[in-house]
């Protein structure tokens, strides 16, 4: 098992925060970086970007991700090993990872569109309020990733559209991976968005996002996992990772999606949180051994 951290490690980067706050954004910098690919063509990415949304909850806990301590401690607990590739975060975490020695020859996907809070009656018209793609490039992150809900009843959804073709043509001109996440939404009778993962609504957003901007060379997508997978795939060359979402009591039913899955050459990988960091028993190193096993193969 990696080392976990330490809590005196932990309060030597709160300290830093105070005394020297230009140390975090430094370590990111400067970290020791690798290409996107790798040897096998194949991704696994731990998603950390949920807080920036005020997603806090994993399983049967309301605050499970509130914990930063422990979110931090499962993360580099991960990072170490084999065959997990990076992580998709906020800038908080991406600095507190370099910071703690976490990110070196690792990949790091700086999160953008995270102003489409949970809850909130503004949720559609999801604004850039994390990385933009200057920032992306100046701290030597490796892509930016941005959340497109699709609705056909919202106006925000109107002016997400045009902001995720404006950044994916940004990152595009800068050679970045730009990690899209297409979904579609339907509004229940309250006005709550929801989403409509049915295999024709998703083949729609993910030919939509297929289309965004002025170049397509780096966009890469990322999907959730559903029964007829082969039928998704099939919309677009893009390489697609899917996510994991709440694990919930049933997490053998995302493996098993994600297995089959994977038998579609596009299907390059994982974009997972909650379902790796928080599994219902516990077992952290477990869970995400048997994603990168399920993704690059047995390292045994």
């Amino acid at each position: 098992m990696t080392a976990p951290l330490s809590r005196e490690r932990y309060a030597e980067l709160i300290d830093a925060r105070v005394r020297e706050p230009e140390s975090l954004r430094r370590a990111l910098v400067r970290r020791a970086r690798r290409s996107i690919p790798g040897t096998d063509g194949r991704l696994v990415i731990l998603a950390a970007d949920h807080t920036a949304r005020g997603i806090l909850a994993a399983g049967g806990d309301a605050l499970a991700l509130a914990d930063r301590f422990t979110l931090l401690d499962r993360l580099i607990r991960s990072l170490a090993l084999p065959g997990v590739d990076g992580v998709l975060a906020s800038a908080d975490i991406l600095e507190e990872l370099a910071w703690l020695g976490a990110l070196e020859e690792t990949l790091a996907i700086g999160t953008m569109n995270r102003g489409g809070i949970l809850g909130a009656r503004w949720e559609l018209d999801d604004r850039i309020s994390a990385y933009d793609c200057a920032h992306v490039q100046e701290y030597g992150l490796d892509g930016g990733k941005v959340l497109l809900r699709v609705e056909d009843t919202d106006p925000g959804v109107a002016r997400t559209l045009e902001m995720v073709a404006a950044v994916t043509t940004d990152l595009a001109d800068r050679g970045l991976m730009c990690m899209i996440e297409p979904l579609p939404y339907v509004k229940d009778a309250d006005g709550r968005a929801l989403l409509d993962a049915s295999p024709e609504r998703l083949i729609r957003v993910v030919s939509i996002a297929s289309g965004l901007g002025s170049s397509s060379a780096h966009t890469w997508l990322k999907l959730p996992a559903i029964d007829d997978m082969a039928a998704v795939a099939a919309a677009t060359t893009m390489p697609i990772v899917m996510l994991g979402g709440d694990p919930g009591p049933n997490a053998q039913s995302t493996y098993d999606r994600w297995e089959i899955a994977m038998r579609e050459p596009n299907v390059r990988g994982l974009v997972a949180g909650r379902t790796l960091l928080y599994p219902a028993d516990g077992d952290v190193e477990a869970a995400v051994r048997r994603a990168a096993a399920l993704v690059h193969g047995d390292p045994r």
